[in-house]
């Protein structure tokens, strides 16, 4: 049989305990560690606290360098090219101003039957001819004309009251091949042609 322990004695309310128990409880703590974390709690609180302001500034004065950084080595934007008109080109020693559409898609002469009435008239004169030309093509002539007229306002400074039809005139382009079924496992050719419609505008008759 196991010795017999000795039975604790309860405590009453209102009795303290003996003073060997509590300064062994004491000592039995301060061996253990338990109450060094608790005094070191608030000065590690108080090391986080002053450290957070400290790592902001920091953060805030890199970014500020790196921006200033960055702005010295970006170059100046270049600027803007300023067009500047020309002097109008010269053939023969008149003013010829151009304007050109090509791949248009109409016959060469059909277009050359419009262009004839337009030659040698002021830009008011040709303008009427072409609004009143019972013909399809008469519209691109009308559009290549007032490309023309706006090269020469634009590029020259030419006034379009002053203007004049020089040259007017229609140059065959490629054609486009296709074929059409007809009777007894025949095919006949259908060519779609281009034109290439030119104009030149000066200043004298």
């Amino acid at each position: 049989m196991s010795p017999a322990l000795p039975r604790r004695r309860r405590r009453k309310d209102g009795e303290e305990e003996p003073a060997a128990q509590q300064g062994g409880a004491q000592e039995a703590l301060e061996s253990s560690g338990e109450a060094q974390p608790q005094e070191a709690a608030p000065q590690q609180a108080g090391d986080k606290a002053q450290g957070v302001p400290e790592a902001a500034s920091s953060a805030a004065e890199g970014a500020a360098s790196g921006a200033a950084e960055q702005e010295q080595q970006e170059p100046p934007p270049a600027p803007a090219p300023v067009f500047r008109p020309g002097p109008a080109p010269r053939e023969g020693g008149r003013v010829a101003v151009h304007a050109r559409a090509r791949y248009v898609r109409i016959s060469p002469r059909k277009a050359r039957l419009v262009c004839e009435h337009i030659r040698g008239r002021t830009v008011a004169e040709a303008r009427a001819v072409l609004e009143h030309t019972p013909r399809a093509v008469a519209r691109d002539w009308a559009k290549l004309l007032e490309s023309a007229v706006a090269n020469a306002e634009h590029n020259h400074e030419l006034a379009a009251e002053d203007l004049v039809v020089r040259a007017a005139y229609a140059d065959a382009g490629p054609t486009i091949k296709r074929f059409r079924p007809r009777a007894m496992g025949r095919a006949t050719p259908i060519m779609k042609r281009t034109a290439h419609l030119t104009i030149t505008l000066t200043t004298e008759r």
